[in-house]
């Protein structure tokens, strides 16, 4: 008898939530402090999760949100000459771990375009280096202005199917670039890994007796003193680095390969990079 009068209860709680929703749609309300009052308040009745009404607050205050608040500076931008060589430019792509670069004219520092790491991957896999040439790969770049509010941009970055722009101020000179992932991150946060090692000066971390969690960013050296390795950093600086040399190819969560004494799987990594790697020391055999 006591659970069915908990049922009734429950039933005409959310009955008057959703009265009162219903209530303050029709009436067209006249601000965002309405439509909060009632979403918070189903939040507290576990009509909503608290995990969705922080989603619902950030996509509110992506509306109100510029350009200039979420770009990258243009000082922190990585860009690639036009008149680059493949040779040149593969270290910088693979490196920084990107998929889309600003080209830019030494002359007179304009971008010119937009290299995607994947339009060169098969002049350099396919053996055909000869045949490269920066002007045919590089795509039209897409201009806007810092002031442009970040759901504007949200919709034509998925209308026009783009993942980036050049952001402009006022005078028309470049003030940085935005990506598509740097709005999603204003309202879902960013995405962390199980075995994501938050602090930044640790790049190694001990699993078992012979397994390991290594950044991928780890410098080759440190890497060489950690493992008494002696792995060569002429090419490369990083671990990610080399490893994506030896797969040839951008590896997925999972994929792993034998170098050395050693067997490295990708942990994580997306479209644009390796993040984290298992290291495993292969035992002799006696």
């Amino acid at each position: 008898m006591t659970e069915k009068r908990e049922a009734e209860k429950i039933q005409i709680k959310s009955r008057s939530w959703l009265e009162r929703l219903a209530a303050l749609l029709a009436g067209e309300p006249q601000n965002r402090d309405q439509l909060m009052e009632v979403l918070r308040d189903a939040e507290e009745r576990d009509v909503l999760s608290t995990e969705m009404l922080g989603m619902i607050e950030r996509i509110l205050q992506v509306s109100e949100m510029q350009v200039r608040e979420v770009m990258v500076p243009k000082a922190q931008m990585i860009t690639i000459e036009n008149h680059s060589t493949l040779e040149k430019l593969l270290p910088i792509v693979i490196e920084s771990g990107h998929s889309r670069f600003p080209v830019f004219d030494p002359v007179d520092g304009d971008i010119v375009g937009m290299l995607l790491a994947k339009d060169i991957l098969q002049f350099f896999f396919h053996q055909n280096a000869e045949e490269f040439n920066m002007s045919r790969v590089i795509r039209p770049p897409v201009f806007i202005p810092q002031s442009k509010r970040l759901d504007i941009l949200l919709r034509e970055f998925r209308i026009n199917r783009n993942h980036i722009a050049i952001v402009l101020d006022e005078y028309g000179h470049v003030a940085g670039l935005v990506t598509i992932e740097d709005v999603l991150e204003q309202i879902v946060g960013e995405i962390e890994d199980e075995y994501d090692m938050e602090e930044d000066d640790i790049y190694i971390k001990k699993h078992d007796d012979d397994t390991y969690i290594v950044k991928a960013k780890t410098p080759i050296d440190e890497f060489n003193v950690y493992f008494h390795s002696d792995f060569s950093d002429e090419e490369y600086d990083t671990i990610g680095g080399l490893i994506f040399k030896h797969f040839a190819h951008l590896p997925k969560r999972g994929e792993s390969l034998k170098l050395n004494n050693y067997r490295f799987k990708v942990l994580h990594s997306d479209n644009r990079r390796i993040y984290l790697l298992e290291v495993k020391k292969i035992k002799k055999k006696m």
